[in-house]
């Protein structure tokens, strides 16, 4: 019996003592490290670790970059609110570090704008604060530090290294010493023999005794490289080309004769007992060959890390355009004024702010053939563009300006090369004196495609060259508009750079970029629909897809061509207005939508309806479009309505079927009646108008005058 009694008591305190050590475990797995809001995770040395966040870490200072996966420069709270782990009033998340990307991708997520980032060096994923299985997560988190100063060259550099005993012997400590003149680059390889003598010194050296010969000669070894890098490019279009003999990264350590010049024997010597391997391998390392008297031997924290990268610009958002330098590269602009003209495209792409979210810019360079040096998509932001546009080299030839238009016009602003479509298109033209071809038709042909013609002319002819002038008043016949607005004249290529702020602020001027309006972006078209009993179900259906067909031929957006609707019987009722829909799809879906209503015909209140409803909230810079669909007479008065419209800016197509008037129609028709009024003797038929609507309204758009 005692001896079960035992067997018990131990069994007990096992089981008591296993409960402790598990509840003292789970314990300690409670525990959560708090972090604040602004804590970015590159500054969390830890790879894995689960963390709390406080509440109000949804604020516009916390920034985040990325979506899902989030670059290490982000707020971690930030992006796990981004991400929907936590809301704003925090709690506890896991967060896990993962290599670099390219490519960050901004977006709105929970109350948070994350924003986009070309790449970067770290990225890191947040999921829920839950523990995984067999993974211990630490219950202090490591901060990375960074206060190390660095040191600037050029300083005095004072140093004490403590030995405490000689190195082994066969041990061989390799140094580099410095000579005592400017005259050559080579370093002294010097090996020191050990000493058998133990001891302890404690060996100061001040490197402000160095002479020039090993800070600076290092310096011009790499300038003379670069010239030869230069000079070698230069070197296609010039006769003579300076070429670099330096042989020193291969060469660096043949000893070299140097009549006249007496090296310097070794300052000190370093006797340095092996009390330890890593002392020793430290030392030896320290005083390897080929290094400098200036390596101090400690680097700090910032040069090891890589240098953060500043979040590049999305670009400036009030000036969205899509834009293309022609830029004069024939042999009369010389290579003076060549360079002179790529500053001052250097000028306006930083005055720009080229971005995604702002103004995109490629350039053309134009001679006896137009090429592409860079499309829109190249370049992103202007600290790139800036740096190609330094590389540009000059092509020569005549100053064919209208085949570049023509190159422009038919290849430049496309899909592929980056055209964003609802950004306006616009060309600059550079011109060094005047064209040797015609411009006037490529820019027609430019100018009627939506693309907004700017001529900025340098030196242009005086009275006695005109004479030589291919086609007289070139820039009046090939920019947008010829009230001035859309060409600048510089008396002299050193005056260039005056007109970089004015010539910014025309193109950023989006309202007034009126060759980018064409007759399909740029009116609200209101469909005033017949929803009377004669017309009959079916019949509605069809006259619904003709409205589809119209709509389909605009470009839809809040800043292109709007559409709207009305139904009217003896009533009238708004189906949608201008600004309800902003793209194609959801408008034909609202079309589709729209219920058959039965009733009576009063087209003369319909006028008045459609007007106070939908034109008189249009643009003021929209052209408006009424195109009304009756299929008989109306109970009242329609031309008192229709000429009231008319008078307020509202062109007005009547379209008529079966049983519809035709004097009616022709009054609620703009003059000519002709080309603003139709009839069909059936429903069946709409579809053939559509095709002559589009065609009349795009021939009225392109037949106002330009000035």
């Amino acid at each position: 019996m005692k001896a079960i009694a035992v067997v018990f008591a131990l069994l007990l305190t096992c089981t008591l003592a296993t409960k402790e050590v598990a509840k003292k475990n789970k314990k300690s797995k409670l525990y959560v490290p708090q972090i604040e809001c602004d804590i970015k995770a590159a500054k969390i040395i830890n790879p894995e670790f689960i963390a709390r966040c406080p509440s109000g870490c949804q604020d516009t200072k916390y920034r985040v970059y990325g979506t899902d996966i989030y670059a290490s420069f982000s707020s971690v709270c930030g992006a796990a609110i981004h991400s929907g782990i936590i809301d704003k009033t925090g709690g506890k998340i896991l967060v896990q570090k993962v290599a670099g990307q390219s490519g960050y991708k901004g977006s709105y997520s929970n109350g948070i704008q994350s924003l986009s980032l070309p790449r970067w060096r770290e990225s890191f994923i947040v999921s829920e604060g839950k523990p995984k299985k067999g993974v211990q997560y630490p219950s202090t988190l490591e901060y990375s530090s960074v206060k190390t100063p660095s040191v600037k060259g050029g300083a005095s550099l004072r140093r004490e290294y403590l030995t405490t005993a000689a190195p082994l012997p066969g041990t061989k400590i390799v140094t580099s010493l410095p000579k005592p003149t400017v005259m050559t680059t080579e370093s002294v390889s010097t090996v020191l023999k050990p000493t058998a003598v133990p001891m302890t010194i404690s060996t100061t050296f001040t490197t402000k005794a160095m002479t020039a010969a090993t800070a600076k000669p290092q310096h011009v070894i790499h300038k003379v490289r670069d010239i030869g890098q230069v000079q070698a490019v230069q070197g296609r279009t010039q006769n003579q080309a300076f070429r670099s003999t330096s042989s020193y990264a291969s060469n660096r350590n043949i000893p070299r004769a140097n009549a006249g010049i007496q090296r310097q024997e070794p300052i000190a010597s370093f006797r340095k007992p092996a009390s330890s391997p890593a002392n020793l391998a430290m030392e030896t390392d320290l005083w390897k060959s080929g290094s400098s008297l200036l390596d101090t031997g400690f680097n700090s924290k910032e040069d090891l890390l890589p240098k953060p990268l500043e979040p590049v610009s999305q670009g400036n958002p009030n000036c969205r355009v899509d834009l293309s330098f022609l830029i004069d590269g024939s042999w009369s602009i010389g290579k003076r004024r060549f360079q002179i003209q790529k500053q001052f495209l250097k000028d306006v792409a930083q005055a720009l702010d080229v971005g995604v979210a702002g103004p995109l810019m490629g350039i053309i360079q134009y001679g006896d053939d137009p090429s592409t040096e860079f499309n829109l998509k190249t370049y992103s932001n202007s600290k790139d563009l800036k740096n190609a546009i330094e590389k540009i080299l000059q092509k020569g030839g005549l100053s064919n300006v209208g085949r570049a238009l023509s190159f422009v016009n038919k290849n430049f602003f496309d899909d592929s090369n980056g055209n964003r479509g609802g950004a306006p298109n616009v060309a600059i033209v550079m011109v060094d004196g005047w064209p040797t071809d015609k411009v006037e038709e490529a820019s027609r042909l430019a100018r009627e495609s939506g693309i907004n013609i700017f001529f900025v002319t340098i030196e242009g002819p005086d009275e006695t060259e005109k004479q030589n002038v291919i086609e007289p008043d070139f820039v009046d016949k090939a920019v947008c508009r010829t009230n001035g607005y859309y060409s600048i004249s510089v008396p002299s290529w050193f005056s260039l750079h005056k007109i970089v702020q004015p010539l910014v602020k025309r193109v950023c001027d989006s309202d007034r970029l009126v060759c980018s309006k064409t007759c399909l972006n740029s009116a609200d078209v209101g469909f005033v629909i017949d929803g009377s009993s004669s017309v009959g179900t079916g019949n509605f259906r069809t006259v619904l897809q003709f409205v589809a067909n119209i709509s389909k031929e605009f470009e839809i957006s809040d800043t292109d061509t709007r559409i709207g609707a009305v139904q009217y019987t003896y009533e009238q009722r708004l189906e949608f207005s201008f600004d309800k829909y902003r793209n194609k799809q959801d408008v034909l879906n609202a079309i589709k939508r729209i219920n058959y209503w039965s009733g009576g015909t009063s087209t003369g209140a319909a006028i008045n309806y459609a007007y106070e409803q939908l034109f008189s909230k249009s643009k003021p810079n929209k052209r408006k479009i009424m195109i009304l669909i009756t299929d008989g007479r109306s109970y009242d008065d329609v031309r008192g309505p229709a000429t009231a419209a008319h008078h307020n800016g509202v062109i007005a197509y009547s379209i008529g079927i079966a049983w519809a008037a035709q004097d009616e129609l022709e009054a609620i028709a703009t003059d000519p009646d002709r080309q603003h009024s139709f009839f069909a003797d059936e429903f069946d038929s709409l579809y053939r108008f559509v095709p002559r609507i589009i065609q009349n309204i795009c021939t009225e758009f392109n037949s106002q005058p330009r000035n």
